[in-house]
């Protein structure tokens, strides 16, 4: 089976990790420190201060922004569950603004629509590995005094007009989770120009202490291990080899795979696309249904994947949400992930468009 996503992890993430292990130094210590500086150096960033996975970021970065009880925050209908869940975990509530057909990002005008008096922020989810409209949504953000937030899980290594992602808004925050463009195992990064914020973030993910023992908040244990950043460090230097790699696999699809009713990704001017996923739509025109076409690929051999089946605000735990976003709930039903990784090979992504044609 050619598996949707895989970690690429050889002898030297092995041997950084049995550094670690050796020295007895396992919990956040040096190897941490040097993570963050070399994160912030690639995101052009002052500060990043590096957590235990993507939700944390988010969470962490919220709390620190004061958002809490009684305030709203604009999130994308179609992405993880984390993007919203995180503003719950304030206490504050996420109002769902409908998305992009085109890039599966963030809709300006349905962001436009969902301000309100009550809004303290927006978050733009970098969906897939492609930025959203950043400067649109700064602009948004900037006649309102509110912070823009850049989830961008999915997105290391992306660009921007001519600046990577995570440097943009007032914060950025990145997942390392296994099957991300780079891993530490588990983890996660926020990443600032702000200084008050990543003293808070800091502050925050460290039981609320300004100094060992002297605790000005509290807090929470949102710490990354030495041993992740080391995994992370390692993964850090291979990042744009990976992000070649999947780009180069993108082009083949995009050259490859020509069926009707199918719908290849693609990658909005001025923006660097780096496909943690590479997701086609198959839509009502094509001869099979999105399940079925997963399950013909299954039978010969193509993981894929359905991300997302359910748009957020139809998720049991936003029944209450008023929202309507039908381009997500369409979204919904045709998405289909393919395998775009780096560590599939010429012959494999040859042998996918083959498949995608043939049954297509």
């Amino acid at each position: 089976m050619i598996p949707v996503a895989v970690p690429g992890l050889d002898e030297q993430e092995v041997e950084a990790a049995a550094r670690v292990i050796r020295s007895g130094m396992l919990a956040s210590g040096p190897n941490v420190a040097e993570f963050e500086t070399a994160f912030s150096n690639y995101c052009r960033t002052a500060h990043a201060v590096a957590v235990n996975n993507g939700t944390a970021a988010l969470h962490a970065t919220l709390l620190a922004l004061g958002i809490g009880p009684g305030e709203e925050v604009i999130v994308p209908a179609f992405t993880f569950f984390a993007t919203a869940s995180a503003v719950c975990m304030c206490g504050a509530r996420p109002v769902f603004a409908d998305v992009d057909e085109n890039t599966f990002n963030i809709s300006i005008d349905s962001v436009q629509e969902a301000v309100s008096r009550r809004t303290r922020a927006v978050i733009g989810v970098h969906l897939f590995g492609q930025p959203c409209a950043i400067r649109p949504l700064q602009e948004i953000c900037g006649e309102r005094g509110i912070p823009f937030i850049e989830d961008a899980a999915q997105a290391h290594g992306a660009v921007y007009h001519g600046k990577k992602v995570g440097g943009w808004g007032t914060a950025g925050c990145f997942s390392f989770y296994p099957t991300k463009n780079m891993t530490t195992g588990e983890g996660g990064i926020v990443t600032t120009s702000d200084p008050g914020l990543a003293e808070r973030t800091r502050e925050i993910i460290n039981h609320g202490q300004a100094e060992k023992y002297l605790h000005v908040s509290i807090g929470y244990n949102f710490r990354m291990t030495d041993l992740s950043a080391a995994i992370g460090l390692v993964q850090l230097s291979k990042l744009d080899g990976f992000n070649t790699r999947r780009r180069d696999n993108a082009a083949y699809y995009d050259t490859h795979i020509n069926v009707p009713g199918i719908i290849l990704p693609i990658c909005v001017p001025g923006a660097e696309h780096v496909y943690h996923q590479y997701v086609i739509r198959v839509t009502d025109e094509s001869r099979l249904t999105r399940d079925q076409l997963a399950e013909i690929l299954r039978e010969r051999g193509i993981g894929t994947a359905v991300h997302y089946p359910i748009p957020l605000h139809k998720q049991p735990a936003f029944e209450q949400c008023p929202e309507t976003c039908p381009m997500a709930e369409r979204l919904a039903d045709e998405v289909l992930s393919i395998p775009a990784h780096p560590l599939v090979t010429d012959d494999e992504r040859e042998y996918i468009c083959r498949c995608v044609n043939e049954v297509g």
